[in-house]
């Protein structure tokens, strides 16, 4: 039998799961975007599935404990300014909901609403209302709508975990240090009876994630790499920071979820872009037993999932593959059991999918370069006249990591016949601190060298390396453009979405609460803008050489269009091919389906005419 053949169309139409969240009957309050978008769906028991939300975009949530309500989140357009409102499932919908048939929670839509924790009768979120910038905390009633605000000492608030039975909540807020978190308690607010209580050091490098009480309220379970290389997971000491090491790897990361009654810890160890999980005692960091997944996947951390029952006896998580577009599992705490809930793999059988393989790709200084590699037209849908070519495929973040998870993107170039690099550059996320420290501020460059290197890699891979292009978005839209612009001789093309043409102009037009996040990475107007004016492929445009083919959301408030406006314009001027094309209902990057089959395709044929073998006549 012939492997069913997948183009790009196929792939990008492929529905997938999300877990978010499961109540104390077992049901499953779980992402679908079968529609286009991902909206909310209740998964039962029995596997009666019920489609609960139908928004314009996507949307998440979580259940209101205690009652059968969802808190939604969700946004407008992209715009990432999201609203909190209430949907109440006493009766569950005979029809999915639109925004008109939510119960408004917390809602303004000049200001970001980011729920952070639910609890019987309060929810608690993070908003930047007062000031456009710093976010506090604030703790809303259910019941009445009272709120109090329980945190408002600066800063962007990326997690909490909310005292059983005490007003202390546990709080990670980034620092001025890049990839950084600091670990909080607080207790009070704005009136000036308490502040928070420093656990960790404003001034370290140490990521923090997670933080979870124990039920009586004596300790906090921790993620983080203060003082190490690689996260641990660790007991603190609410009033001293005082840590206790639980459970440690030196060579690989590690983060914790604690179990609600407190006994058991899950533990996941990114293992080069794969996911193992284990199941430890919480008193004594015993492992316990293993969990086998279903292959070398990936499984979503903080502050998605993965997710215990109330009652502490099971796991519900998001579960995705090269092979799999993402299937929600359930683990059984007591055997370590896995059973798939909902199934998104349907659709592939009869498909042969590339698998990668794992390359370590000599840098420019010594360095290694860990780099995932696809090749094989495995869904056989291969063009003769691209075999040879390659494309590499950057992440964004930048402290982002690329994993073994679904991309359709990757799996439709290797099978339209292009090798596929997918890369951790310096920088990347999950190889350790001092890999994700090599491109800080001034280090910028040096990320943007490894490109280079990896096209000297291209002939190992039986690649021409007069045929190779750059594909990838936010930041990793930032190294296309600097590819081709820093490097112009290398490459032959360049896919830029939602990217960094200017590190400057990026930081004056950015909201003004990104801005505050990013320089930390990038360096500041203030301080460092001559050498952010040099580090700008806008600063070499006359060198550009490649055509490019531009995607934008106009909502975008983290990259505004305006940096692919001055880029293609600059172009065009200097007759380098420039193809803008923008989305209205769009942000960073596609979340509808209908822009991604329209955006997608033309990529793929863009590259297709820039890399094919020449012909004879040619």
């Amino acid at each position: 039998m012939e492997p069913m053949g997948l183009g790009v169309v196929e792939l990008l139409s492929l529905p997938a799961w999300q877990a978010f969240d499961i109540d104390d009957e077992g049901r499953v309050l779980a992402g679908y975007n079968g529609s286009g978008s991902v909206q909310l769906v209740e998964l039962a028991v029995d596997g009666t599935a019920t489609p609960l939300t139908a928004l314009p975009g996507p949307c998440r949530g979580r259940y209101l404990p205690g009652e059968r309500s969802v808190v939604v989140v969700h946004d407008e357009g992209g715009n990432e300014r999201s609203q909190l409102s209430l949907l109440r499932l006493d009766q569950p919908p005979v029809q999915p909901v639109t925004v008109a048939g939510l119960e408004p929670l917390v809602r303004d839509g000049r200001f970001i609403h980011n729920l952070l924790a639910v609890e019987p009768g309060r929810i608690v979120y993070a908003t930047n209302r007062r000031n456009g910038v710093d976010f506090d905390l604030i703790v809303r009633s259910t019941v009445d709508g009272a709120e109090s605000v329980v945190y408002d000492d600066g800063g962007l608030i990326s997690q909490v975990g909310l005292a059983p039975g005490r007003t202390d909540i546990a709080v990670t807020r980034s620092t001025a240090v890049p990839m950084s978190q600091q670990l909080l308690v607080s207790s009070g607010g704005r009136d000036g009876s308490s502040r928070a209580r420093e656990l960790s050091p404003a001034t370290e490098p140490a990521q923090h994630l997670g933080p979870q009480w124990l039920p009586d309220g004596a300790a906090l379970i921790v993620s983080g790499n203060l003082g190490r290389e690689f996260t641990a997971v660790f007991r603190v000491d609410p009033d001293t920071g005082e840590r206790t090491e639980l459970v440690a790897d030196p060579g690989h990361d590690l983060v914790g979820h604690l179990s609600p009654d407190g006994r058991v810890l899950l533990v996941a160890a990114n293992v080069d872009g794969a996911v193992r999980l284990a199941l430890h005692d919480a008193a004594t960091g015993e492992r316990l037993r293993g969990i086998d997944l279903p292959g070398e996947g990936w499984v979503e951390t903080f502050p998605t999932g993965p997710v215990w029952s109330p009652d502490s006896t099971r796991i519900v998580l998001t579960f995705t593959a090269p092979s799999v577009p993402g299937d929600v599992l359930c683990v059984e705490a007591a055997t370590g059991r896995v059973s798939t809930v909902a199934d998104s793999t349907g659709p592939l059988r009869g498909a042969s999918l590339v698998e990668p393989s794992l390359h370590l790709v000599p840098a420019h200084d010594g360095e290694q370069i860990p780099c995932f590699v696809y090749q094989g037209a495995g869904t056989g849908q291969a063009d003769a006249s691209l075999a040879g070519s390659a494309v590499l495929v950057i992440h964004g973040g930048p402290e982002g990591q690329s994993v073994r998870t679904f991309n359709p993107i990757v799996q439709a170039l290797a099978g339209a016949g292009h090798t596929v690099l997918v890369p951790n550059v310096r920088g990347s996320n999950g190889y350790g601190k001092r890999w994700y420290s090599l491109d800080d501020v001034r280090l910028r460059l040096d990320s943007v060298a490894d490109l280079a290197s990896l096209h000297a890699y291209l002939p190992k891979l039986g690649a021409d390396q007069n045929r190779a292009a750059l594909y990838g978005g936010s930041y990793g839209g930032y190294m296309v453009l600097a590819g081709v612009a820093f490097q112009p001789g290398l490459w032959a093309a360049g896919v830029d979405i939602v990217g960094i043409s200017s590190l400057v102009t990026f930081l004056e037009n950015t909201s003004p609460y990104r801005r505050a996040a990013r320089e930390r990475e990038y360096g500041s107007l203030e301080h460092d803008r001559e050498f952010l004016a040099e580090a700008s492929p806008l600063s070499r445009i006359d060198d550009v050489r490649a055509p490019l083919f531009v995607i934008h959301g106009a909502n975008d408030p983290r990259v505004p269009l305006s940096e692919a406006q001055q880029l293609c314009a600059a172009l065009e001027a200097n007759g380098v091919e420039c193809e803008l094309h923008v989305y209205a209902d769009e942000g960073h990057g596609l979340a509808r389906r209908t822009n991604r089959l329209d955006a997608y395709p033309k990529a793929l044929a863009f590259f297709a005419r820039h890399l094919r073998r020449p012909t004879p006549a040619e």
